[in-house]
């Protein structure tokens, strides 16, 4: 059973979930199949579906993660006061509040459920330039996980922090060294009743017609 949501609501409202995500109650991986065979319809370059998913729900490997994750985590957060000094005030109220549940998710990371990683066959050395052609052969498949999780109750979050350590993952994993990873989107049920539009910029802001 999917929620009834309209296209636009489902786009609209499919956030990031960190501080909801319900660390307690059991996500089925039939559940967590049926979103990822959404996500194989997502486009891929000269659709060679080069991506491959690691699912993971065993308790201790989701623990070492968990602990890479943080590790890295400390890292990022080191001057990020310093970093968003010269946003408005009101920017800054909103990456306050996203700081918050960005430090909640480093804590609980090794207890959400299930860790999805998205991968995609690379190659050892990733290739030099604008690897746009790469990364959109994964990413958009990855966002149609996640709004396949929200459709379906679930709550997930975009994050690429665990890369610093892909390597000590990956050989954690057992993911071939030609396989990298893109984002790690963990997931579960998420508490409360539903989720709104996330403020944003303006259009006209960013839009550029014919001329920057």
């Amino acid at each position: 059973m999917t929620l009834p949501l309209a296209p636009d609501e489902l786009l609209s409202t499919t956030r990031s979930v960190r501080k909801r995500l319900d660390l307690e109650r059991p996500v089925p991986l039939e559940l967590v199949r049926e979103c990822l065979e959404v996500a194989l319809q997502a486009p891929s370059g000269s659709n060679q579906q080069g991506w491959h998913w690691m699912v993971v729900t065993d308790a201790g490997l989701r623990r070492q993660i968990g602990d890479y994750y943080r590790r890295s985590y400390e890292r990022y957060s080191v001057g990020r006061e310093q970093r968003n000094a010269h946003l408005s005030d009101e920017r800054q109220a909103v990456g306050t509040r996203v700081a918050s549940s960005a430090d909640h998710l480093a804590e609980v990371m090794g207890d959400v459920p299930v860790h999805v990683i998205a991968c995609i066959t690379a190659g050892e050395e990733l290739p030099a330039g604008n690897q746009a052609g790469l990364w959109g052969s994964l990413l958009p498949a990855a966002w149609s996980y996640q709004l396949a999780a929200r459709a379906r109750g679930l709550g997930s979050a975009w994050t690429t922090l665990h890369l610093p350590y892909e390597k000590e993952i990956g050989e954690l994993l057992g993911i071939p060294p030609q396989v990298r990873q893109g984002v790690l989107l963990p997931t579960a049920y998420f508490t409360g009743e539903t989720f709104r539009p996330a403020p944003r910029e303006p259009l006209d802001t960013v839009l550029h017609l014919d001329r920057w």
